[in-house]
């Protein structure tokens, strides 16, 4: 009887206000949705691609699940893995930089749902999620940590561990925009530490973000965490730059 109301409810609130497109508003048939023009205008990454970073290949082949790309092959990061939903362009930024900047909270049931769907391996065998931490005066300006909300969302839908408070960013970093591979990492160099390390001693950690660039974020927060005793460190984001972008 209960299940019966809420999907009375929920279809009364539907024809009162229905779904729109979370990319152009347009009217939609489920909620946190896109409409198939905006769907299908954003790069959904999918094999072939990089074993350990997520790099789309342009070409595919054999042995693809076991495959890596010349930078991962050449400087191995400090993840194990890293997946993606889209590649980072114009399409996929409207919507990141809408959710990150313009409070578009509520494209994160979404957003969340999609993340799962492409980190699937990774949440599998009981993680804990850790989100990339701000500094304490960017989340005082911005009101809210784009990482953290979208961890907490993926947590809450598959009942899984979330530490939101593990890990933090000890000192304020110039913003990595405009920097390129060797900025960047000299720019995080140190400027993450575990303040609560019994939350990851000997659990696997899936670090979350809204956009992976070249790693240097992802491999800083990596450092730290493996530091602190965590067994390993996947990445799972939004979205991922190719690399001929950075």
């Amino acid at each position: 009887m209960g299940a019966s109301w809420r999907e009375m409810g929920r279809g009364l609130f539907d024809l009162l206000l229905p779904p729109r497109c979370l990319g152009c508003g347009t009217q939609v048939a489920d909620p946190d949705a896109l409409c198939p023009a905006c769907f299908s205008g954003l790069a959904h990454i999918t094999e072939p691609f990089c074993a350990c970073c997520g790099l789309p290949f342009e070409l595919g082949g054999e042995g693809e699940g076991e495959r890596l790309c010349g930078a991962c092959l050449g400087t191995p990061p400090l993840f194990s893995r890293a997946r993606a939903v889209w590649r980072y362009d114009d399409a996929s930024a409207r919507l990141i930089l809408g959710f990150k900047h313009a409070d578009r909270l509520d494209s994160v049931p979404g957003f969340a749902r999609w993340m799962a769907r492409a980190g699937r391996a990774l949440l599998a065998g009981d993680p804990v999620l850790v989100p990339v931490p701000l500094h304490r005066w960017r989340l005082f300006s911005r009101r809210y940590n784009q990482a953290a909300v979208l961890a907490q969302a993926i947590a809450d839908a598959g009942d899984l561990d979330y530490r939101p408070l593990a890990l933090v960013r000890r000192r304020a970093t110039p913003s990595q925009g405009g920097l390129g591979r060797g900025a960047r990492a000299r720019n995080v160099q140190g400027a993450f530490v575990v303040v609560r390390p019994d939350e990851i001693a000997g659990r696997r950690v899936v670090l979350i973000d809204d956009v992976l660039t070249t790693g240097a974020t992802a491999n800083a927060c990596a450092r730290a965490l493996l530091a602190a005793g965590a067994t390993g460190v996947d990445v799972l984001t939004l979205a991922r730059v190719s690399l001929e972008e950075t």
